[in-house]
Formats: C-alpha cells, structure tokens, sequence
C-alpha cells in the first residue's frame, strides 16, 4: 500500500485543516514534517519486520507511519481524544496498528502490550518528558529499547558522563537502568509549529541487571537525591543535609573509599553504589 508520507509539510497541513486540528500547547504538541527525522527513528529504534513497538504519543501518525512501514506492530497511546479520531482516519488501511486512548502515566502498560517484550517509540512532550522516562524505568516493564525524542539538553543530561554540568541524578538514574547514547539532533525547523529548542533522539538500551551491585536499591537513590540537591555542596555537606551525623557520614565515605571534599557531580553510579551500600551497612 502506497499512502502520502504524513511528515510532508503539506500533508500535514492538509489533515490539520481537514479536521480543524492546532497544536496544543497544554499537551506540548509540535507536529513532525521532517520525512528524514521520522526515517532516523525508525533506523535508531533498528526497527524490523515482527516487532512489536509501544509509540507514546502518536499525533497525527508521522511517526506510526514510519513503523508500520518497516514491518512494526504497534500499539500507539494518545492522551488527547481529537487525534485518537484523526489517527482511525490518517492509518485508515495499515493492519497492526491498535491506538489505545489514554494516559501512559495510568494504563496497564504490560496488559496493552500483552507480548513477552517490545521496544518503546516516543516523540515526548517537553514538560513530561522526565515523569514519563522514569515511570517506563522505574516500572521495569518488559521493553529491549527506548528510542525517544526529546529537548536536546535533556538528551545530554541523560547521556553525560561524571564531572560535567549536565551529570545529575536524571544521568544516574537514566544509565543504572539503560546504556543511553545520542543518536542525532533535530532543529526546530523539523516540527510544526517549530518549538524554541532544540531536539535529540536518544536511543536506551534497557539493561537486562544494574550495572552496579546494591544493598538496598532505594538507599541507592536516596544517596543520589542528596548529592545533588545543592550542586554546590560536597557529598559530605550533602548527606548531613539530608539528615546524616558528621560522624555517620565520615564513617560512610571512609568505607566508601570516597574522598568527602569530592561533590556529587563528580562520582560515578559506582562510587554512588560504594556509598549507599556503605550506609546500608552502617545502619
């Protein structure tokens, strides 16, 4: 089947008018209209014939096109009720397509998938992006990959290594649960209407274990929250803000094997894990 490529600017304008459609700014929504863009996604999400692929965020379809015409099944989730209609219409004729009307912060992600795994596709809101990141992580649900679109500085927090500006606790999050790497930037010329920052498309492997070895998961993070919650301060000033002793948090990091002048921004998940298993023991 030989259907118009929706990210045509002209395409898109044209289902836009048809269905009296603007973009929302409370949903955060830019439409695709870069054919190449949609190519590369498909290409980072290595994209073939059988898989089974969760799109979050559908629009219009210029992404769900991409899939279904590499081969993908695909089970897109709209939050917004206009486009769920619009979609029936732009995908009318592709067989393996379900769109699923509802939020991906609420649904029953492994129920709508109901396959053993699946690989995760998503042109991200802005101002949503990090909730629903660490929700698919968090979750652990059964997905090989995430290959996302977002804010390009996002992409670099994700990706940076330890010392940089960018490292923080979304990059140490990010990394304990996938190998993340940038795939290629997108300009805003690439969306419609065009947004005032620039995009990235990161591509997550999702690891099979941690890279690191933990006591107690949740001390983990508790560790990471309190390293970075005043860049500025040293990890030793960070945890007896978050309510450690002098001498508790002395002992910790010399357990730890970590310097206590070092800040947070300067360790790496294992050094994070050194210490939170350290504090795990100490208690």
């Amino acid at each position: 089947m030989i259907k118009p490529r929706i990210a045509k600017r002209e395409v898109t304008l044209h289902i836009l008018r048809a269905f009296g459609l603007h973009a929302s700014k409370r949903l955060g929504q830019n439409f695709l209209v870069d054919e190449a863009v949609v190519d590369g996604i498909v290409a980072a999400a290595d994209v073939k014939p059988g898989d089974t692929v969760l799109e979050i965020g559908p629009g219009i379809g210029t992404l769900t096109q991409g899939l279904l015409e590499a081969g993908a099944r695909v089970v897109a989730v709209e939050l917004d009720q206009r486009l769920v209609k619009v979609l029936a219409e732009t995908l009318a004729g592709y067989e393996n397509i379900r769109i699923v009307h509802g939020d991906i912060l609420k649904i029953d992600i492994p129920r709508e998938m109901a396959t053993a795994t699946f690989k995760i596709v998503a042109n991200l809101p802005y101002y949503i992006t990090t909730p629903i990141l660490m929700l698919l992580l968090e979750r652990r649900v059964p997905a090989t990959l995430l290959v996302a679109m977002v804010q390009k500085e996002v992409a670099a927090r994700m990706a940076a290594a330890p010392g940089g500006k960018d490292y923080g606790a979304l990059s140490v999050a990010v990394q304990y649960y996938t190998s993340p790497a940038i795939a290629f930037t997108v300009p805003p010329q690439s969306f419609m209407p065009a947004p005032a920052v620039e995009s990235a498309v990161i591509r997550c492997v999702i690891r099979d274990r941690p890279p690191v070895a933990l006591t107690d998961e949740a001390a983990f993070f508790r560790v990471v929250k309190a390293a970075f919650a005043q860049r500025r301060k040293t990890l030793a000033n960070a945890l007896k803000a978050a309510g450690l002793s002098p001498a508790d948090t002395a002992s910790l990091l010399a357990t730890a094997g970590i310097d206590d002048g070092r800040r947070g921004e300067t360790l790496s998940l294992q050094e994070f894990a050194a210490v939170a298993n350290a504090w795990t023991a100490g208690k």
